[in-house]
């Protein structure tokens, strides 16, 4: 059930062409919200503008290029003004032990998990009115290690980091900064771990409520976040993962080397 809780209200959103960012734009639009959303992929994104051409204005730019997002916010300040609502969201992950992972990869998803969150910051920042709320998405791989995916939990771990220091840094204002940690959601990014069925049953083994979470579920927290619902609520690390972070990770190198 959705309300009206973001009427009038202005959300930029990143990653938002599909996944856990176009389900936070379809919650935002469903809760009366004006929607500027930022991807790298163009026909995502004219899909959801289809779903409100009056209230969606979309955006092809990458979050790890800072004068292209510069851009992007320029652009959607244009059309709907100030900006109520900052969604940091973009991001993927990759896998590989340290001594034998690729530099250049690993430093690819630091730029776009970790340097991407930075630059969506530093470009809304000046535009966010007083009283607004940014939202980063972390991941429960901010707390909880993987072996294989060292470039993906350091990332979420400077994240969440980040998120504390920009909730110091823009609280004078009244704006609140919190970040999101889902656990394990179907998206682009996760496809290949929802294709090896033992990734997927050792995720919800050690799940408290032995499942994985939806986009949807993940967008519920968002609107909470971007509404007047959590007005004293600022530099807050909200697991979305069904007490995930209570377990231990799936054990992805035995997974992956039985595979071959």
């Amino acid at each position: 059930m959705t309300t009206n809780r973001l009427t009038n209200k202005t959300t930029f959103v990143t990653g938002a062409a599909s996944g856990i960012g176009a389900a936070i734009c379809r919650r935002f639009l469903d809760e009366g919200a004006r929607v500027i959303a930022t991807d790298i992929d163009p026909e995502g994104l004219r899909r959801l503008r289809e779903l409100d051409p009056e209230r969606v204005h979309v955006v092809t730019a990458d979050v790890t290029d800072e004068r292209t997002m510069a851009d992007a916010v320029t652009s959607g300040v244009a059309v709907f003004g100030g900006i109520d609502v900052v969604v940091a969201n973009a991001g993927a992950g990759t896998y590989g032990l340290i001594q034998d992972h690729d530099l250049a990869d690993w430093k690819r998803i630091i730029d776009l998990c970790l340097v991407g969150v930075f630059i969506t910051l530093k470009a809304t920042s000046a535009h966010v009115n007083d009283g607004g709320s940014i939202i980063t998405i972390s991941s429960l791989n901010a707390i909880q290690p993987s072996a294989g995916m060292s470039a993906y939990c350091a990332a979420k771990a400077g994240v969440a980091m980040l998120t504390r220091v920009a909730a110091m840094e823009m609280g004078a204002r009244g704006v609140r900064v919190n970040t999101i940690a889902p656990g394990l959601v179907p998206t682009n990014a996760t496809a290949g771990m929802f294709a090896v069925p033992e990734v997927i049953r050792q995720f919800e083994e050690n799940a408290s409520l032995g499942r994985h979470a939806t986009p949807d579920e993940v967008a519920s927290v968002a609107a909470f976040l971007a509404s007047d619902e959590s007005s004293f609520m600022s530099a807050s690390f909200l697991s979305v993962d069904g007490g995930g972070n209570t377990g231990r990770y799936p054990t992805l190198p035995a997974i992956f080397s039985s595979l071959q």
